[in-house]
């Protein structure tokens, strides 16, 4: 199975996870005298079964992640590793720059105490600059896809 195919098979079992987690939680209270629309038992095994599937995919993704080279010094796990904390990087980077950059409200303006006046403590424009510089770098993502296409794994079997 290729690495793209594991990564498909693990988004498919964390939705069903997801469903039968609802439903476990929709059938978890009844009114008195009535019985749930479907068995609690039988939901939890299907949602043990899965979560046994999930894991077992997810330590394959893992181990790959971990044997395959990019180049001589880093493996693909270090460069997801690497990607993710760009991403964490933008997002609050953005949400600064957001709450920098906003302007109160009409209704705000009138509400405060005319007295207090309000500064920024950074600037929009050098945070616009870092989230431009995180974007480009996390631009690495779409060779990290590319490279991921053609990993096998020795290891996992079919469900």
């Amino acid at each position: 199975m290729k690495l793209a195919e594991a990564l498909i098979n693990r988004a498919d079992l964390k939705a069903r996870i997801s469903q039968i987690s609802n439903r476990m939680t929709e059938n978890a209270l009844v009114q008195e005298g009535d019985e749930p629309d479907e068995d609690m038992r039988e939901l939890q095994i299907q949602y043990d079964s899965l979560m046994d599937k999930l894991e077992h995919i997810i330590v394959c993704i893992n181990k790959t992640n971990n044997e395959t080279m990019l180049d001589a010094d880093a493996t693909l796990a270090a460069a997801i590793a690497k990607r993710d904390c760009i991403k964490a990087k933008i997002v609050a980077c953005r949400a600064l720059r957001d709450a920098a950059a906003k302007k109160p409200s009409r209704f705000e303006r009138y509400e405060r105490n005319p007295d207090v006046k309000y500064v920024r403590t950074v600037e929009v424009s050098a945070l616009q600059k870092d989230i431009d510089e995180l974007s480009r770098q996390n631009q690495c993502r779409i060779y990290f896809s590319r490279v991921g296409m053609g990993v096998s794994y020795r290891r996992l079997t079919a469900y």
